[in-house]
């Protein structure tokens, strides 16, 4: 397979686009050797707070000094340290509904998931009330509420995944109240979570539909044996739900039943801005599971080369390093090698920082930063966001690289992902068609990729970004395998037949 049509495509754009010499070109073979490296099962699945987490940081730093760049996190160091609390799972999980004399029980990660990011040992609800609360969603700006004056205190919450207008017909009195088929952030697992903390919930499962999500449960159940990672909170018991995860469409209709309702009539009440929270009257949800609990400390990795004019003005481009570590095996491999999420990111930052080092030195500072625990909710960049290293005042591009797909299918589109969101988009397309290539916005807006890459939280902090994805079109059947048999799973692997040897392509 030829990453031509991604990665090297997106690097020459983003080359071209910074002002690196034109003498300097990109080096695929390098670019397939990075990736191939960093995907192997050397790096254990680069879990954050693992030995696989040393061995890639110090990788990636290594990389860094070899091209010739400063460290650029605090004090000297290529390194940013970010404490986060970690959480797994520990033995079994008992999850059943009762209704008067019938019990019902679920299975843990074939029927529902289920964990918790307070650090305690074990999470018990009993005979705890159950409430459907439509969308989870208390957004006052577009004249929204999803809990009216309805009191979920000590409750556990059924909100469906995705925003209220997703779907909605041409014509709907609720199309484009949110962003029509473009998730925004309340659509969100995390926003739900953090909004049902705030209800007071005592417990919230989210919904599950591959459309509104935007993957499948497959994708959920081969992930929810990885721990679970958090920022340390002051008050996590006033600021998280004792137990939070996601539930099947078919393992709620089987809960609603025992109430005598039904999942899609609900669905259609809960696309009203009159939807008030509808309780399961007689139905109550016991969880108990025990889980470990504990801090572990993660690291970003930072590099650096000061600007010639402008050396307080920062240009940043990332990659997140971390993938699920070991997992749950699928065909009796447990490494979750994360080739293309996030290996061809990495390797993509890495050559960039090379085109740079051996270029003409850039006007502006450009900061060169992997970071950690994107897969577990962006919380290195969560964390930079809360303690940057450089002045978010001062940064003037947030240029993210996630998951760049091989495929022998050649596209010549780049997906700007959140099209409009700043105007980097339309800065970079003047260099996008020099070079060949065409700008189009996120083929599957619905999955919400804009709120789920490392970018997001500088994003929300008011620093311009750009998420361009290559090879992810929605038009090649290569990103519709990859998305439906490989992501989050053990087969993203480095393959033999990635040479990413460059073609010429042009726009049609």
């Amino acid at each position: 397979m030829s990453l031509r049509p991604a990665a090297l495509a997106l690097a020459t754009v983003l080359m071209t686009s910074t002002a690196v010499s034109a003498q300097v070109q990109v080096d695929p073979e390098r670019l397939n050797a990075l990736t191939r490296e960093l995907a192997s099962d050397r790096f254990e699945g680069r879990a954050p707070g693992t030995p696989g987490e040393t061995l890639t940081v110090e990788w990636i730093a290594e990389q860094f000094k070899a091209l010739g760049l400063e460290p650029g996190g605090p004090d000297g160091s290529w390194f940013q340290t970010a404490e986060v609390s970690r959480t797994g799972p520990d033995g079994p999980a008992v999850l059943t509904a009762r209704a008067g004399d019938h019990t019902v029980s679920f299975a843990r990660a074939d029927e529902i998931i289920v964990g918790s990011d307070r650090p305690v040992s074990r999470i018990t609800l009993t005979d705890t009330p159950v409430v459907f609360a439509g969308y989870g969603v208390s957004a006052p700006e577009r004249g929204w509420d999803d809990f009216k004056d309805v009191d979920v205190r000590g409750k556990l919450l059924l909100v469906i995944v995705n925003d209220p207008d997703f779907g909605a017909p041409e014509g709907h009195p609720v199309a484009n109240t949110f962003d029509g088929q473009a998730m925004t952030f309340y659509g969100r697992w995390p926003y739900k979570f953090q909004e049902a903390a705030a209800q007071g919930a005592a417990g919230v499962l989210v919904i599950h539909d591959t459309a509104g999500a935007g993957y499948p449960w497959s994708t959920l159940a081969g992930s929810s044996t990885a721990p679970d990672l958090d920022i340390v909170r002051a008050d996590p018991d006033k600021e998280r739900v004792a137990a939070q995860g996601w539930i099947s469409s078919e393992a709620t209709q089987k809960l609603l039943q025992l109430a005598g309702l039904d999942l899609d009539t609900l669905r259609v009440a809960a696309r009203s801005r009159d939807f008030r929270p509808v309780e399961l009257d007689g139905v109550t949800m016991n969880i108990d599971f025990g889980q470990k609990a504990d801090r572990i400390q993660t690291r970003n990795v930072i590099a650096r080369i000061t600007g010639t004019e402008r050396p307080d003005e920062t240009v940043m481009f990332g990659a997140h390093w971390d993938a699920y570590g070991r997992g749950t095996p699928k065909d009796g491999d447990d490494i979750y090698n994360g080739a293309v999420d996030n290996a061809t990111g990495v390797a993509g930052v890495l050559e960039i920082a090379r085109l740079f080092a051996q270029g003409e030195k850039p006007t502006r500072s450009v900061v060169f930063i992997s970071w950690a625990a994107e897969e577990t909710g962006l919380l290195g960049a969560e964390y930079y966001a809360a303690n940057p290293v450089y002045p978010l005042e001062k940064t003037v591009a947030n240029i993210n690289m996630d998951s760049l797909l091989p495929g022998d299918d050649i596209d010549p589109n780049i997906v700007v992902i959140g099209a409009g969101k700043s105007d980097l988009d339309a800065r970079l397309l003047p260099y996008a068609t020099r070079e060949g290539r065409r700008l189009i916005p996120d083929p599957a807006p619905q999955a919400g990729a804009f709120y789920r890459s490392d970018h997001f939280p500088l994003a929300r902090a008011g620093v311009p970004a750009l998420f361009a994805a290559a090879g992810f079109t929605g038009h090649n059947e290569a990103s519709r395998q990859y998305v439906s048999g490989a992501y989050h799973t053990p087969k993203d692997e480095w393959m033999p037949d990635w040479t990413m040897k460059p073609r010429q392509r042009t726009c049609s």
